[in-house]
């Protein structure tokens, strides 16, 4: 391989495989008898979305699906297109379909597309005038418009493993090709292993490091991998999935007493430049709702970690929050007050607006005594209140724990 081939293309596209031998990490979704494998073979394909995280080989999968069928094969990218270039696309797939040939869009980062986008889509994948593939890094329950949806079918690329990225990054050092087979290049099995590491199941970003590596000439170390990436990037979107998840993630744990998976959940969150006070509030919610009376002191240390967050931010703040995850996920747990909450409320919307019992309303005016507002009201520190009723009648004796 010639120097001036590291320019015509990223190393990421150019090593993109052209059929399954070298797509690697997703045996489950296009192994010999999935369904998917044999929809491709059969040339015999739905409209589909691909949901995974970055660099899992959804777009990589849509172009073997246009090596492998007889279809005329359109890739747009939702970032930089819009309706006026569908127009045009569906008055071609329309003339296709006339001479018996099929049109495969392929809509790369499809979540980015309106609901106005989306819906013009509809009546043409109806139709059957195009199969649409559909790429999105975002879950698609949220993304992509109910109706298109109910139109397509599922697929989910799991985050690749450092085997599988590794077997990748060999892979292009071995091309002749388009990789870096031509230039004999050796690189020791242990910076292989580092990169994919680093990649954190993004085999996208694995070969962009290898390759800004090789570019600088040399002998590929660690400490110029380090030099090349300065910071592990760690995949969080503080709006998307993954960011849900790993509050999830953390909120599970410590309610089942794991302070050492909450620990590193907080520290995953904190490392990728999550607001403290942000965690700190979910943090005081939990202490109500998983922990509650069983330890009423929980919720106070809550709010003082949570007034700390605000004082000192980060990364001073970090210990704090440690602490109160340490302490919340070893402490006993109680639901009483969260599910009494919750039948209270279901009560609420049940009923609606009950009146006041009148012997509890205030009477403030002559005109209220006289309707009866407070009469006969028992007052606890002086008299027996044992029978007095507090509740609505139709909900009289009703207990919610």
């Amino acid at each position: 391989m010639s120097e001036q081939n590291y320019n015509i293309s990223p190393l990421a596209d150019r090593i993109r495989p052209e059929d399954f031998s070298g797509f690697f990490g997703q045996e489950e979704l296009v192994g010999e008898r999935s369904f998917l494998r044999g929809a491709i073979e059969n040339d015999n394909l739905p409209s589909m979305i691909f949901w995974g995280p970055p660099g899992t080989g959804k777009t990589t999968l849509a172009y073997i699906i246009a090596k492998k069928t007889n279809a005329e094969f359109v890739p747009l990218s939702a970032v930089s297109s819009g309706v006026k270039d569908l127009r045009e696309i569906f008055e071609r797939a329309e003339s296709t379909k006339r001479l018996g040939k099929k049109t495969i869009l392929f809509v790369d980062e499809i979540h980015r597309w309106n609901k106005s986008q989306q819906d013009a889509l509809l009546p043409y994948v109806e139709k059957g005038t195009i199969v649409l593939i559909g790429a999105t890094t975002e879950n698609p329950s949220f993304e992509i418009n109910s109706a298109l949806l109910s139109r397509t079918r599922v697929f989910v690329l799991k985050q690749l493993d450092k085997e599988n990225i590794q077997k990748i990054l060999s892979r292009a050092l071995a091309d002749k090709n388009v990789g870096f087979g031509g230039n004999k290049i050796k690189i020791k099995k242990e910076i292989l292993v580092f990169i994919s590491d680093l990649a954190n199941g993004d085999a996208r970003s694995a070969l962009n490091i290898l390759e800004a590596c090789i570019k600088q000439g040399g002998e590929v170390t660690i400490d110029l991998v380090k030099q090349i990436v300065q910071k592990t990037h760690l995949m969080y979107d503080k709006k998307g999935e993954e960011h849900y998840n790993i509050i999830s993630a953390l909120h599970k744990s410590i309610r089942g007493g794991d302070a050492h998976a909450g620990l590193y959940w907080l520290t995953r969150m904190l490392a990728a430049g999550e607001d403290p006070t942000y965690v700190a509030r979910r943090l005081v919610r939990f202490a109500a709702e998983d922990v509650g009376l069983s330890d009423n002191f929980a919720l106070v240390l809550a709010n003082s970690v949570f007034d700390s967050c605000h004082k000192l931010g980060m990364p001073e703040c970090g210990v704090h929050l440690a602490q109160l995850v340490i302490y919340l996920a070893k402490t006993k747990k109680s639901i009483v007050a969260y599910s009494a909450y919750e039948k209270a409320m279901a009560d609420v919307e049940k009923y609606g607006n009950l009146g006041v019992p009148l012997h509890i309303r205030n009477a403030p005016t002559k005109l209220m005594k006289d309707l009866g507002y407070g009469k006969d009201y028992k007052y606890t520190p002086m008299e027996d209140s044992a029978d007095q009723q507090y509740l609505p009648d139709e909900l009289k004796n009703r207990k919610y724990f």
